[in-house]
C-alpha cells in the first residue's frame, strides 16, 4: 500500500469527501486527489491537519507500509535455519 491509497482510506473511513476535505483545509479538490493518486504529498502542516480531520494521529496517518511490518512479522516467526536460506532482500 503507498501512502496515497492510505490518505484515501483514512479520508473514507471518515466518510469525507475529497470536496468537504479541501474545503477544510483551503485547497483545491484536485490538490487531495493528487495527493491520493501520489503525484504530490501534503507538506507537514498539512499532513498533521488531515490527520485531525480523519482524528488520527500523524504517526498512523503517515505509517502506511504494512507490507514491510508484514514481512518484520513473518522475519521473526521464521527459524533462525530457515532465515539463514532466505535471501530477504529479494522480497
Amino acid at each position: 500500500m503507498n501512502i496515497g491509497n492510505h490518505l484515501m482510506m483514512a479520508r473514507k473511513r471518515k466518510g469525507l469527501s475529497q470536496e468537504s476535505v479541501a474545503e477544510k483545509l483551503g485547497v483545491s479538490r484536485q490538490t487531495i486527489s493528487k495527493w491520493e493518486t501520489c503525484e504530490t504529498l501534503p507538506d507537514i502542516c498539512q499532513a498533521t491537519t488531515l490527520a485531525t480531520i480523519y482524528g488520527i494521529s500523524l504517526d498512523e496517518l503517515i505509517t502506511f507500509d504494512s507490507d514491510v511490518q508484514e514481512l518484520q512479522d513473518i522475519i521473526e516467526r521464521t527459524s533462525e535455519e530457515l532465515t539463514n536460506k532466505i535471501d530477504w532482500t529479494k522480497l
